[in-house]
Order: C-alpha cells, then sequence, then structure tokens
C-alpha cells in the first residue's frame, strides 16, 4: 500500500492571489492553488529545486477555510506625479484603497511521499502568496493515499494539475508564461466549522 506523508500547515490568514484581477478595487482570494503557486511552495521548501522546472516532490495538496473575510489595504500607484510649486517640483505617488477578501483560518497540507521530505518541510514556514501570511506547520501524518482523499480527515480543495474535458485555464505559469490548467476537486466541506 503506497503512503503519503501530509505535512499540516495554519495561520490566521491566508491570500491567493486571482491571476486575473490583482489591482481591482474589489478581489477575492483564490479558493484553489495553482501549479505555479504550489512550484513557488516547493522551491520555498527545497532551495535546491530551484533549477529545476515543474513540481518534484510536493504529490497532492488540499486547501481549506474558516470564512473570507474583507479586508482593507491601501496600495501606492507604480508611477509618481510631479507639479511645479513656484520654483520647486514636488513628487508624489497617489495611493488608493483595495479590498481583498481573504482566507480565514487556512489549513494547507502537503503530501510528499517519503518521509525526509515531510520532515524537511515540516521544519520551516511557507506563504499562500503574500509573505505576510505566514503558515506554520502544526503536524505530519502518515496515511494511505486512500486515505487521503476520505473526505472526513482531509476536506478541502484540490486542483489536480491536468488537462482534460474537465480542465479549466487558471491562469498562466510565472516561470514560463506558459497558460496552466487544472479541475477542483473538492473532498468533503472545504469551509471549516471549529
Amino acid at each position: 500500500m503506497e503512503k503519503y506523508y501530509v505535512v499540516k500547515y495554519s495561520g490566521p490568514f491566508g491570500f491567493i492571489k486571482p491571476w486575473t484581477a490583482v489591482r481591482d478595487s474589489e478581489t477575492f482570494s483564490q479558493q484553489f492553488l495553482t501549479p505555479s503557486i504550489v512550484e513557488g511552495i516547493e522551491k520555498k521548501l527545497f532551495p535546491e529545486l530551484l533549477e529545476e522546472k515543474g513540481i518534484q516532490k510536493i504529490k497532492r495538496h488540499r486547501l481549506s477555510y474558516s470564512q473570507i473575510n474583507q479586508q482593507q489595504e491601501v496600495i501606492q500607484t507604480r508611477g509618481w506625479n510631479s507639479t511645479r510649486k513656484g520654483k520647486q517640483i514636488l513628487f508624489d505617488r497617489p495611493t488608493a484603497v483595495l479590498i481583498r477578501g481573504v482566507l480565514l483560518e487556512p489549513i494547507l497540507h502537503l503530501a510528499f511521499s517519503n518521509r525526509e521530505d515531510a520532515e524537511k518541510a515540516f521544519e520551516q514556514h511557507i506563504c499562500l502568496c503574500r509573505n505576510e501570511d505566514i503558515l506554520m506547520p502544526i503536524e505530519i501524518i502518515e496515511v494511505s493515499k486512500e486515505d487521503f482523499d476520505n473526505e472526513e480527515m482531509y476536506n478541502g480543495y484540490e486542483l489536480i494539475f491536468e488537462k482534460n474535458e474537465n480542465s479549466f485555464q487558471v491562469g498562466f505559469h510565472r516561470l514560463t508564461s506558459e497558460p496552466m490548467y487544472g479541475w477542483l476537486k473538492i473532498i468533503g466541506n472545504p469551509i471549516n466549522s471549529f
């Protein structure tokens, strides 16, 4: 029987950038991880894979959360505006307020095929996308592949990274600029009730 070594991560909140609406005035966190996000998490956990393309060690994942909360964030534009006041030239960067839908109490399970990789991942924190949204490791669980799909144990969203008749485009890979596809697998109730 094949096994997974699953590392459970959790934190107070997390944001996954939508691939279409990063700078819109109101935007919500994606509810699934794209292939490039999983690859980025893997490269953070295993920097020796930085030169490799594709996902090597994370075999499966599952994401759940308790609710989505709308939070305001002040941003500045990329460019500077200049105005002349007498002999002086004044520069300023206008600000705007974004409303972001942030995942509260996200739980992420990352499945590895061997204990050594899981233990190395367990020694480190991760971020879903923004550096301030830190998830800390909680535990390592050894389970069979069949048990990982048990809705009572591992509720959540998982994007299966393959292109077929059920797939949809989920963005463009941040390193190769190629379109990414997948289909959404929902196990149990992905909204945690505590």
